[in-house]
């Protein structure tokens, strides 16, 4: 960054730490609903609480596909014997490596990005979650504006 020489050089704030939080997500296609979870790590078994916590949410539902990237934790051994347990309520559905594109939650992310986090400074990360899960909390119930954004049709 250029600052002319008569100025003060700026002064920009950024986090002591490099902490971080575990955010599951999964949004309904039909309807712009929102699921989310936090964790304090990605690992095989907070997943597979997700999982559960999808289902539970969508119990009347004959069948749930998820998309997923090819994380480490999403292809675990321990989550095989819960999924052929669930096979005839939920599929998951592996999308080819280096194509996130595909995938309609990373547009979530990225708009979320945008709303809660861009260009804004966080002390604590208590706070940065806080105004990120505003933001998820209000995206639970259906609603048009994820559901434009994630349409596949």
């Amino acid at each position: 960054m250029w600052v002319p020489p008569e100025d003060k050089d700026p002064v920009v704030l950024l986090a002591p730490t490099r902490k971080s939080v575990a955010l599951f997500g999964a949004v309904n296609l039909s309807s712009g609903e929102f699921n989310h979870m936090h964790f304090p790590v990605f690992n095989a078994e907070t997943f597979q609480r997700f999982l559960k916590s999808v289902l539970e949410s969508y119990k009347g539902v004959k069948k749930i596909v998820i998309i997923l990237d090819n994380a480490r934790y999403h292809h675990a051994v321990m989550l095989n014997k819960w999924l052929k347990k669930n096979k005839k309520k939920i599929t998951l559905l592996f999308l080819p490596p280096y194509s996130p594109n595909l995938n309609p939650i990373e547009r979530v992310w990225k708009l979320t990005k945008r709303l809660c986090t861009h260009n804004k400074y966080f002390p604590q990360l208590k706070q940065l979650t806080d105004c990120v899960n505003s933001q998820l909390t209000a995206w639970n119930r259906p609603n048009k504006e994820l559901r434009k954004l994630c349409c596949i049709i």
